[in-house]
Parts: structure tokens; C-alpha cells; sequence
């Protein structure tokens, strides 16, 4: 995004040589570069979101990295689903994963019906008369009161607020008995059927248990695997994004290339000692932004070696859009080197940059003094 950013120039009409009087075709192309910074802040949030997914993306694969190599082969073929596909394969999983849910309430049902019916079970039956039995302690030393009743019309409820999975359950049932067991003393009968019945209840659960644990590996199984689908179909959107993106900023690069010849269509000849002062100006400019404007001459002459051991720099030679380009460029690089220095006192001990940069000044003022020689002779 830098890179369309700095291509764009700062069109100065009178520093470029368009005549002022033509003021509605200088609002034109006012109009055509604010069009394309609004392009480009656009196109620079896009990448944004690219960026911030792919980056979240990979934290979430480093965090769960466990998988067996087996299983990553098994993610590396999968086929990216349809949303609609998808969301038809997740109401299936739910609808499945629900049924067999109630399967195993229903088996859990039959425990705690045997366990109700059992000779000892009465006090537990409904809830404690605390105001009838004058126990004025007991929401002192029970936080949740418990019992059957409430159970039976938690696993029955239809509206949606009863029991979701039979672990919930199972934790209902326990606290019906140690509410039991920590408000009565150890020796009272209380205690003692509450303790009795629970050993009974502990030893049923564990045959349901396997069945119980089976269940939730496979939902977390099939929730991992919905995520894994998830996952890549929202990689897939954001390829298209990042597709996209590359079509419109080429789209975006046309428009500047074009633009930028329009301008200079417009533009007078560039005089004698403006091209001289262009050749002084590219001589204060920094190793990185003497790099680019190397670039930019080799962009209009192919046969230019840029990165060469020597380069040698004949500005009159350049066609006056490279000239343009170049003079717009070192224009917006010499203040911002100006405001760089002025923030960081401008020390820069780069001994190969600045011998580097001394080669290419000389050259070019070696050029320009052959030059000067040819045409006082």
C-alpha cells in the first residue's frame, strides 16, 4: 500500500508548468486524485482485515497444534464447504446430538425413578417445610435447596429452562443428598438414608457413565470439526478479498499511470537549470530515496542497471515524464528527510551508504560537467 501511496504525485499546477487559466481542468484532476486517495484509504482497511484474520488464524493453529500428523493430512485435502452446506450439516449434528442426548436422559430417568422408589427416599421426595419443621438455620447452612420434585419437573420442563445434559442432572441429584447429610448430624437417620441412598445412586451412574463420556468426545469431536469448517470457509472469503484487492489495485495503478501521463502531457519542457537544480536536489537525497529515484529513472529505460557498481546519470537525457516524476518524487523526499532530521538530529554514520551515495553523486555531476564541456565547445 506504501508503494501506490508514494506513486502518487503531488500535482502543484503552477510548479508543474500547467497554466493556471485552465482552472477547471486543474479541479478535474484535483477531483481524479481525491477519488483515488479515497480508493486507497478503502482498499488499505480491506488489507486491514486480511492482515488481522490471517494473523488471529495463525495464533489459533499455534494454540492447538496437537493434532496428529495423520489429522492434518486428513485438514489439508478437506474441501472447503458452502455456507449453506454448512449450516445444513450443523442443524443436522444438533438435531442428531440432541436425540441421542434425550436417549441418555431418558436411561438417567429410570435411575433416578429406582432410586425415588426406594423405601427411604420419602424425605426427599419434595421440598424441606423449613417454617413447618421450625428449622430456622437451614438457608444459613444450605446455599441451594434441592429435591426430587424439582428435579422431575426440571427433566420434564418443555419451555426450554429444564435440563440441557445429563451431567446437570446427576449434580442435582448429589446435592439433594449431601444437603442432606451436611444439615442433619452424622448419626441422625436423615443422614444415614441420605448417605445410603447416595452410594446406591453413585453405583448406578457409573454404568451410565461410559455411555455419558462417549457422547460428549464425540461433540467436541464434531464441534472441532464444525469449527474446522468454519475456519475455512472464512479463509476462502478472504482469499476472494485478497483477490479482489489485487485487481483493484491494479485497477488503481492504471488509473495513477494514466493520470500521471495526463499530467505530463499537460506539462511545459523542463528548462536547462530547472534539470540542473533536478541533478543538485537528487544529490542531497538519502541512500534509500536515491535507491528509488534510480528506480524510477530505470522504469523508462530498461536498459538503466539502477543497482549497478557504477551508475552513470545523464539528466538531459531523460524523457520529461521520467524528468517530472523524478522532480515530484525528490520534492516530497527532501521534506520528509528534512522533518526526519529535525526529529533525530540527523546522524547517520553509514560509511557504505555514503560512499555508495558520493559514487552517484559524482557521477551525475560528471555527467552534467561533460555535458557543459560539449556545449562550450
Amino acid at each position: 500500500m506504501e508503494q501506490v501511496m508514494a506513486s502518487i504525485p503531488d500535482f502543484e499546477i503552477a510548479e508543474a508548468g500547467i497554466s493556471k487559466d485552465n482552472s477547471a481542468e486543474a479541479e478535474q484532476f484535483k477531483f481524479r486524485v481525491d477519488e483515488i486517495f479515497q480508493k486507497v484509504d478503502e482498499l488499505e482497511q480491506k488489507v486491514n482485515e486480511v492482515e488481522q484474520f490471517y494473523l488471529s488464524s495463525s495464533k489459533k493453529q499455534q494454540s492447538s497444534s496437537k493434532g496428529s500428523s495423520m489429522g492434518k493430512e486428513r485438514d489439508k485435502e478437506r474441501q472447503v464447504p458452502s455456507i449453506k452446506k454448512q449450516q445444513q450439516d450443523a442443524s443436522r449434528r444438533e438435531a442428531a446430538a440432541a436425540k441421542r442426548m434425550q436417549e441418555l436422559m431418558r436411561q438417567f430417568g429410570t435411575i433416578v425413578r429406582q432410586i425415588t422408589q426406594h423405601k427411604w427416599a420419602w424425605p426427599f421426595m419434595q421440598p424441606v417445610d423449613v417454617k413447618g419443621l421450625g428449622l430456622h438455620d437451614y438457608y444459613e447452612i444450605i446455599e441451594k435447596p434441592m429435591d426430587f420434585s424439582t428435579i422431575k419437573n426440571q427433566m420434564e420442563a418443555k419451555d426450554g429452562t429444564g435440563y440441557k445434559n445429563v451431567r446437570d442432572i446427576c449434580a442435582d441429584v448429589r446435592l439433594v443428598f449431601n444437603n442432606a447429610m451436611k444439615y442433619n448430624d452424622e448419626g441422625s437417620d436423615v443422614h444415614l438414608m441420605a448417605k445410603t441412598l447416595l452410594e446406591k445412586f453413585e453405583e448406578k451412574w457409573q454404568l451410565l457413565l461410559p455411555k455419558v463420556t462417549e457422547e460428549e468426545k464425540r461433540r467436541d469431536e464434531e464441534e472441532a470439526e464444525a469449527q474446522l469448517d468454519m475456519q475455512l470457509v472464512r479463509e476462502a472469503a478472504h482469499a476472494k478479498v485478497v483477490r479482489d484487492l489485487c485487481n483493484e489495485l491494479y485497477e488503481v495503478d492504471t488509473h495513477l499511470e494514466h493520470l500521471r501521463e495526463t499530467v505530463v502531457q499537460k506539462c511545459r519542457k523542463m528548462s536547462t537549470e530547472e534539470k540542473r537544480n533536478l541533478g543538485t536536489a537528487i544529490a542531497r537525497l538519502s541512500m534509500e530515496d536515491l535507491n528509488k529515484a534510480l528506480e524510477i529513472i530505470a522504469q523508462s529505460n530498461p536498459a538503466f542497471q539502477a543497482m549497478a557498481e557504477e551508475v552513470e546519470i545523464d539528466i538531459d537525457a531523460q524523457s520529461e515524464s521520467t524528468l517530472w516524476r523524478l522532480k515530484f518524487f525528490v520534492k516530497d523526499a527532501l521534506e520528509l528527510q528534512s522533518k526526519s532530521a529535525m526529529s533525530t538530529g540527523g546522524n547517520n554514520n553509514n560509511n557504505y551508504n555514503n560512499k555508495r551515495k558520493k559514487e552517484i553523486c559524482d557521477a551525475i555531476a560528471k555527467t552534467a560537467k561533460k555535458k557543459s564541456k560539449k556545449t562550450s565547445s
